[in-house]
């Protein structure tokens, strides 16, 4: 995401507070395999189901708990899932989805 920051060598997200090294982003071509919160591996196109509620950091909208998005598409970072839905465009990490 755009609020990234750098920090005694990790990445830190300044809208969800995770922090990784800038090695694990994923950002190595074809090598990184994005599974779901149950462990099946993810590929571009494919529909998902959110497995709880997300609030939204600076808005008031919370993403509900069975909601089903249609055609991910994945992208290296720490927030692997790029999705349009009714609320909007996100990026969302894999482990609050489970594939359909």
């Amino acid at each position: 995401m755009e609020n990234t920051y750098q920090d005694e060598g990790r990445m830190i997200c300044a809208d969800c507070g995770h922090d990784w090294s800038p090695e694990e982003s994923g950002s190595t071509e074809g090598t990184t395999e994005i599974r779901d919160a149950h462990g099946n591996i993810l590929t571009d196109g494919d529909s998902v189901v959110l497995i709880k509620d997300l609030k939204v950091k600076g808005s008031s909208v919370t993403l509900k708990m069975g909601t089903k998005i249609k055609s991910i598409r994945l992208v290296g970072g720490d927030h692997e899932v790029d999705c349009k839905m009714d609320a909007g465009n996100f990026m969302l990490k894999a482990c609050f989805l489970k594939k359909c």
